[in-house]
C-alpha cells in the first residue's frame, strides 16, 4: 500500500483580517489533517499573520508586498524545501471551496498532471463575467489552449494544484508581474513540458474585503492580460531541474 501524498495548501493573503480566520477554519475542517496549511502574509499591515498563526497555520510573513506572484513563489520555495508532493493555491478571500481540492488531486493522480486548474467556466456553478473582461478571458482561453495543448476555459483562475515537478519549476520561475501568476505561469509550464489539465469547480462570492476588479477596470484588465501573454510568449524556455537537484 503506497503512502498518501504530502500536500500543502498555500494561501496568499494581503490584509485579509476580516475573513482569514473563517477561510482557514473551513480548509482545516474539510481536509481533516490530510494537508498542511501555509499562509503567505504578503506584507500585510493588519492582523492577518497573527490571526493565521492563531488558527494553527504556518505563516510566511513577508516584510513587503510582492503581489500574488511573489507571494506564491515564496510558497513554492517553501513547498520544495519541505518535500511536498503537491501544492494547492487557495485564495484568502473565501471564493475557493476547499472541498474541491479532492477533485484537483484526483485529476493530478489519475491523469499524471503537473498543473490542475480549478475552472469556473467548465460546466459547474453559475459564475459569470461580462463585457471586455469576458471577451479577454475567452480569447485568452483560445490562445492558451493551443499553447498548452489542452482545452482550457479559465486561464486566470488562481485555484490550482501543482505537482512536485511544477513546484520545483515555479520556485525558480514563477512570475511576479500582474497576471503573470496565471497567464504567464501557464506558458512557462507548457513550454517546460509539464502536463496541464483542468477540472470544473464552483466559485463563491468573496467573503469580505475589496474585489480586485470592477467595471471601470475592465479595459485595463484587457490590456494587461494581453501584455502578460505577449511577455510570456517571448520568454525563453525554462528548463526543468531533476528532483534530486531541486531538493539538494
Amino acid at each position: 500500500m503506497s503512502a498518501a501524498p504530502r500536500v500543502v495548501v498555500l494561501v496568499p493573503a494581503w490584509n485579509e483580517e476580516q475573513v482569514i480566520s473563517g477561510v482557514l477554519t473551513e480548509i482545516m475542517t474539510v481536509l481533516e489533517g490530510t494537508a498542511d496549511v501555509v499562509v503567505i502574509s504578503d506584507g500585510s499591515t493588519d492582523a492577518t499573520a497573527a490571526i493565521a498563526r492563531g488558527a494553527g497555520a504556518t505563516v510566511l510573513d513577508l516584510p513587503v508586498n510582492l503581489g500574488v506572484g511573489g507571494a506564491m513563489r515564496a510558497g513554492y520555495l517553501y513547498a520544495l524545501r519541505h518535500g511536498y508532493d503537491y501544492a494547492v493555491q487557495v485564495d484568502a478571500d473565501g471564493q475557493h471551496d476547499p472541498s474541491e481540492i479532492a477533485s484537483l488531486l484526483a485529476a493530478a493522480q489519475d491523469q499524471g498532471a503537473d498543473l490542475v486548474i480549478g475552472a469556473r467556466f467548465a460546466g459547474k456553478g453559475d459564475y459569470e463575467v461580462h463585457g471586455p473582461r469576458h471577451w479577454a478571458m475567452s480569447l485568452l482561453s483560445v490562445v492558451l489552449s493551443r499553447v498548452c495543448r489542452t482545452r482550457l476555459t479559465d486561464t486566470t483562475s488562481g485555484f490550482k494544484l501543482t505537482s512536485r515537478r511544477a513546484i520545483g519549476l515555479f520556485s525558480r520561475e514563477y512570475p511576479a508581474e500582474y497576471l503573470g501568476d496565471t497567464i504567464e505561469a501557464l506558458v512557462i509550464a507548457a513550454r517546460s513540458g509539464l502536463r496541464i489539465t483542468q477540472v470544473p469547480v464552483e466559485m463563491r462570492p468573496r467573503a469580505g474585503g475589496t474585489p480586485s476588479h470592477n467595471p471601470l477596470k475592465a479595459a485595463r484588465f484587457l490590456m494587461r492580460a494581453f501584455m502578460a501573454l505577449s511577455i510570456a510568449l517571448t520568454r525563453p524556455r525554462a528548463a526543468l531541474v531533476p528532483p534530486s537537484k531541486e531538493t539538494a
